[in-house]
Parts: C-alpha cells; sequence; structure tokens
C-alpha cells in the first residue's frame, strides 16, 4: 500500500554516474576522500561505465586529469587529450547505449585551478575564457559527446558554446548548463579527485554563487535559458533544494541536480561510523533531490542506488 500510494518513485533512469579518467596512470588510483571512486585509465573507465550499464544507468559524465596542465587548460580542447579519446573509447564500446556527457571547464586542466584564462591582475577574463569553452565543446562534441556541460559559470556561456557547436554542424548536442552553481564548501573531495588546487589560496567566489541568494539563480537560469540552454542544473543538491524547487517552478526544461562530492562524503563517513544506515540514506536523500523537482541527479551513489532499487 505504501508503494502504491508513493508521491515520488526513483529509477535507474533518473541517475548520472560522475566518473573520473586520468591520463598517464596504469591502474585505478582510488580517492582518499571519496571512498568507492576512483581515478581511471581508460580500460577501467570501459569497465565502470560497463557495470553502470548492468546496473540500468543511461548516462555518465567525465572529468578528466590530465598529466600535465598549463595556463589556459589547453587539455581541454586537444583532440588527443584525456576526456577526447575516453569519448572515443566509450563510443566504439557501447555505441548508443549510454549517453555522453562532458564537463566543460578548464579549471582540471589550468597551472591556476580557476575556471577560465586569467588576465594580467590574476582574475579571470570571462570573455578571453569563452573562446577557449567554445574550442572544448566542438572537440567534445568531434569526440563523441552527446552532451556538453559547462561549468564554469561564465557570463554569456551557453550562448557562445551554442554558437560554436552549431557553426560546426553539431546541432543536435545538447547543453546542460551549470545554470545555479553555488560557491561552496562542498567540493574539496572532488578537488583531491581532479588534483586542483587554487593558486595562491584563491577561491570562485567571484564567479560561482553566494549561498546566500535565490533570487539569483532564478535570474541564472533564466539566461542560461534565453541563450539556448537544452537542460539546466543546480549544484549542490542536498543544501540546496529550495533552489531546486524555485526552478522546478520557473521552467518545465529539464532540471538537474549535483548531488556533490562532499555530500556523498558525508553520508560514507556516517555510515562507515554506524551513525547512520547506509543504504537507507542513500535512497532517502536521493529521492528528496527528486521530490523536490528534479528530473535528473549527478550522483557518485548511482550504481549502488541502482542495486538498491532492483527488485
Amino acid at each position: 500500500m505504501r508503494r502504491l500510494v508513493a508521491e515520488t518513485t526513483l529509477t535507474p533512469n533518473d541517475f548520472i554516474l560522475p566518473l573520473f579518467v586520468r591520463e598517464g596512470i596504469e591502474d585505478p588510483v582510488p580517492i582518499s576522500s571519496l571512498p568507492g571512486v576512483d581515478q581511471h585509465t581508460r580500460a577501467s573507465l570501459i569497465d565502470a561505465v560497463a557495470d553502470a550499464v548492468s546496473a540500468g544507468i543511461n548516462a555518465v559524465v567525465l572529468f578528466g586529469v590530465p598529466a600535465e596542465k598549463d595556463e589556459q587548460g589547453s587539455g581541454a580542447w586537444d583532440p588527443d587529450g584525456i576526456v577526447q579519446v575516453a569519448f572515443g573509447d566509450l563510443r566504439d564500446r557501447f555505441g548508443d547505449d549510454v549517453v555522453l556527457m562532458g564537463d566543460l571547464c578548464v579549471d582540471e586542466y589550468t597551472s591556476h585551478g580557476h575556471c577560465g584564462v586569467l588576465n594580467d591582475r590574476g582574475e579571470v577574463d570571462n570573455d578571453r575564457t569563452l573562446e577557449l569553452y567554445q574550442q572544448a565543446a566542438v572537440a567534445q562534441a568531434r569526440a563523441g559527446a552527446d552532451v556538453v556541460a559547462p561549468s564554469g559559470m561564465m557570463d554569456g556561456q551557453v550562448a557562445a558554446i551554442r554558437s560554436a557547436l552549431d557553426g560546426d554542424g553539431f546541432t543536435d548536442v545538447a547543453i546542460l548548463a551549470y545554470a545555479a552553481k553555488y560557491a561552496s564548501s562542498l567540493y574539496g573531495p572532488f578537488r583531491d579527485a581532479v588534483d586542483v588546487t587554487i593558486a595562491d589560496g584563491g577561491d570562485r567566489k567571484g564567479y560561482q554563487q553566494d549561498f546566500r541568494n535565490s533570487r539569483e539563480a532564478i535570474e541564472e537560469i533564466r539566461l542560461d535559458i534565453a541563450e539556448g540552454a537544452d537542460m539546466v542544473m543546480v549544484k549542490p543538491a542536498t543544501y540546496y533544494l529550495d533552489i531546486v524547487s524555485q526552478v522546478r517552478a520557473e521552467t518545465r526544461l529539464p532540471l538537474a541536480a549535483y548531488h556533490v562530492s562532499g555530500e556523498y562524503a558525508m553520508l560514507k563517513a556516517a555510515a562507515a561510523n554506524g551513525w547512520i544506515d547506509e543504504d537507507v540514506a542513500i535512497i532517502e536523500v536521493l529521492t528528496a533531490i527528486k521530490r523536490a523537482g528534479a528530473d535528473m541527479i549527478l550522483t557518485y551513489l548511482a550504481t549502488d542506488a541502482c542495486r538498491l532499487l532492483a527488485p
């Protein structure tokens, strides 16, 4: 009876699995602050995606860890960059059986750890960065990405990327915009995963949103939709369920929420100490995100959740 009248139901179709692929390693490297998550080799990435697909997951999003970084983050658009070659591997192996998404940013590839190119004052140059995002979007599309997901929160990024994709003939490649991405305390384990340290102890408050603001998020959503976003995202998720709910009321476009690394790590730590029931907590937190209005949930818990949901 409880199942019959349940208002919110999770399925594997709700999940997008984030995965890390690292250049220049021979074996997967465990990420200590993300228990159960690895930096993958190209070969182990294929195995991880196969495992996810067998669990019922339809989509993955890739983050790259290059062997070398530079001031501009050129690995983000290099045809031989780690994400681009990984897309080729996955497309060859899985065809159209899985939706391939690419995180579109340069912070993983820059020596300074920021999400864009810097000016002479050490500040992110928004307009010059858009040119880099255009190159990265086209590179990912050529490599086989179905969706590009710009996460840098640069003004005008969606319009610039849409123009570049359309101009190169990739009119069917969708844009999942990180439209409401907050300057959060919950990204630490992710930065471990992609080996990113922001130069000089800096932060990203100049281009990510202030966690005290909600109306700003709606304006950012409206701007990205006007620029041509196909889907929009709120990040993080559980600390921002009010934002997810407000965005759901604002748009009928597909809405994603990112259950980020810090949220995952806290759940895992509490479970490891016996303070919570991990299986129950996984389903409860993901259900809460969907109940708030998300159509898609990016989560490192995706494969575990699918197995818990299996009949």
